[in-house]
C-alpha cells in the first residue's frame, strides 16, 4: 500500500503533470508506442528519482508499457506531496513525502525495493546501494538498472572496481543527449531559478563563485554571466580550469575565492568543498548553495556547530551568524537547490534525458541475460534515436552524407 502525505491534493499534481506531458513531446510519443507495444509488460521496476511532475510523467509512461511501478523520491525535499498524490491516483505504487526524516527516507527506499522488482532507475545510488546491503534479497530479481546522475556514476564505477556490482547498470548520465543538455542547460537554468524565487535579490554586478566546472558547472557559470555577475570558477581538474579560463571566467582556489564571493554554488559531486576555513573568510551576507546531488558539499554539519547563532530569514534560507560576528545564509539545508527550492530543470530538457532513461529500460529487458559487462553506455543507437527525434520536435532538419561522402569517410587511405 503506498505511503504519501494526502491523496486529496491529486487534482493539483495531475494538473502539473498534464503541463508537463503537453511540453514533452519525446515522452508523449513513447507513450504512445509503449501503449502498443507493451515492451514492460510483466515486469516491475523501482524507481528514485526527484518526484516532482516531469519524473511522474516518466513513470506514466513505463506504467503505458505495462511496468508495474514502485516509486519513491531521491531527495526528502525535493518531492511534491501533490504529484505524489497523483500519481497514487493514477494506480502507480508511492512511498514518499516531503520533508522525509533520513529514516522516513530509507524506509521509502525500502519499500520500494520490496517486491522483487526486475529493472532499477536510480538518480544518485541509493536504491543500488541498498540492493547490495541491506536487500540482497531481492537482486536475483533483477535484470538491471539505469543511473541518472553523475554522483551515482562514481558509486557505480567504485563499486565496478571493487568488483562488488552485481548487475549491468547503463549509465544515462554519460549519454550526449542527457548531459550535455540537461546537466549544462538545465541545471544552469533551473539552478538560478531556485536562487532567484528564493532571495529575490539581484544576480548582476555580484560575484558568483562556482565550485567545479563539469558540464552542470559550465551551466551555472554561463548563466551566471548572462545575468550580469562577475564569475570565479574553482576546480582541481587543470583542464577544466583552463576550460573555465578560456571561456572568461577567472580562476583559483576555495581558500582564495571564499573572501571575494557574494553568491556560492558548488556543483562537484565531493564532500567537504566549502568548509569551516572557507565559511570564516566570507562577507558579511554571503549566500551559499548546492546543485550537487548530495547535502555534503558545504559542511553544514560544521557550520552548524561553529554558528553562535541561526534564524530563518525566508523560506528556504537559513542564516548562520559566525564566531566572528558576520552572518551567512544557506538555500535549502545545503540540499539540491533547483529542486529543495524550485522545480527543477525546465521540461523539455527532461524530455530528453528521461527519454533516454525510458529507451534505457527497455534496452535492458530486450537483452536480459545477454549483458555481460556491469557498466554498460547508453547504446549509440537509443542516444542518435532521441537525437533525431528532438530536432523534428523542434521543426529542423540536417544533412545527411552522400554515397560519394560516406564512402570518402571509410577509406583507409587518401
Amino acid at each position: 500500500m503506498s505511503q504519501i502525505r494526502d491523496m486529496k491534493l491529486a487534482p493539483s499534481g495531475a494538473h502539473k503533470i498534464e503541463w508537463v506531458r503537453r511540453n514533452c513531446p519525446l515522452l508523449r510519443s513513447l507513450e504512445e508506442e509503449f501503449a502498443q507495444s507493451k515492451p514492460f509488460a510483466g515486469k516491475k521496476i523501482a524507481l528514485s528519482i526527484h518526484l516532482e511532475a516531469k519524473t511522474a510523467y516518466l513513470c506514466k509512461v513505463l506504467a503505458a508499457g505495462g511496468a508495474e511501478m514502485y516509486v519513491t523520491g531521491s531527495n526528502p525535499l525535493s518531492t511534491q506531496d501533490d504529484v505524489a498524490a497523483a500519481l497514487v491516483d493514477a494506480g502507480l505504487n508511492v512511498y514518499a513525502w516531503y520533508g522525509a526524516t533520513d529514516e522516513e527516507y530509507m524506509a521509502h527506499i525500502s519499500e520500494v525495493l520490496s517486491h522483487q522488482a526486475n529493472v532499477i532507475i536510480d538518480d544518485g545510488g541509493d536504491l543500488v546501494h541498498m540492493l547490495h546491503t541491506s536487500k540482497r534479497d531481492q537482486i536475483p530479481y533483477v535484470i538491471g538498472g539505469c543511473e541518472e546522475t553523475t554522483t551515482g556514476i562514481i558509486r557505480l564505477q567504485a563499486m565496478a572496481a571493487a568488483e562488488e556490482l552485481e548487475f549491468p547498470m547503463v549509465m544515462v548520465n554519460n549519454a550526449d543527449c542527457k548531459h550535455l543538455f540537461d546537466n549544462r542547460y538545465g541545471t544552469g537554468q533551473s539552478v538560478w531559478d531556485g536562487i532567484n524565487r528564493t532571495t529575490n535579490l539581484i544576480v548582476a554586478g555580484k560575484i558568483v563563485v562556482v565550485a567545479g566546472y563539469g558540464w552542470c558547472g559550465k551551466g551555472v557559470s554561463m548563466r551566471a554571466k548572462a545575468l550580469g555577475a562577475r564569475v570565479i570558477v574553482t576546480e582541481i581538474d587543470p583542464v577544466k580550469a583552463i576550460e573555465a579560463v578560456m571561456d572568461g571566467f577567472e580562476v583559483m582556489p576555495m581558500k582564495e575565492a571564499a573572501a571575494q564571493g557574494d553568491f556560492f554554488v558548488t556543483v562537484t559531486g565531493c564532500a567537504g568543498v566549502i568548509d569551516e576555513e572557507d565559511f570564516m573568510e566570507m562577507k558579511e551576507g554571503a549566500i551559499l548553495c548546492n546543485a550537487g546531488h548530495f547535502d555534503v558539499e558545504i559542511d553544514m554539519k560544521r557550520l552548524r556547530e561553529i554558528a553562535t547563532d541561526s534564524a530563518e530569514m525566508r523560506n528556504n534560507i537559513m542564516g548562520y551568524q559566525l564566531p566572528n560576528g558576520k552572518w551567512i545564509y544557506v538555500l535549502a539545508e545545503g540540499r539540491l537547490v533547483n529542486l529543495a527550492a524550485g522545480d527543477g530543470h525546465p521540461a523539455e530538457i527532461m524530455d530528453m534525458s528521461f527519454a533516454i532513461q525510458a529507451l534505457s529500460a527497455r534496452y535492458l529487458v530486450e537483452h536480459e541475460g545477454q549483458l555481460k559487462e556491469r557498466l554498460i553506455d547508453v547504446p549509440k543507437e537509443v542516444d542518435m534515436e532521441v537525437a533525431y527525434r528532438k530536432l523534428r520536435f523542434l521543426g529542423k532538419d540536417i544533412d545527411k552524407l552522400t554515397p560519394y561522402q560516406e564512402e570518402y569517410l571509410n577509406r583507409s587511405a587518401l
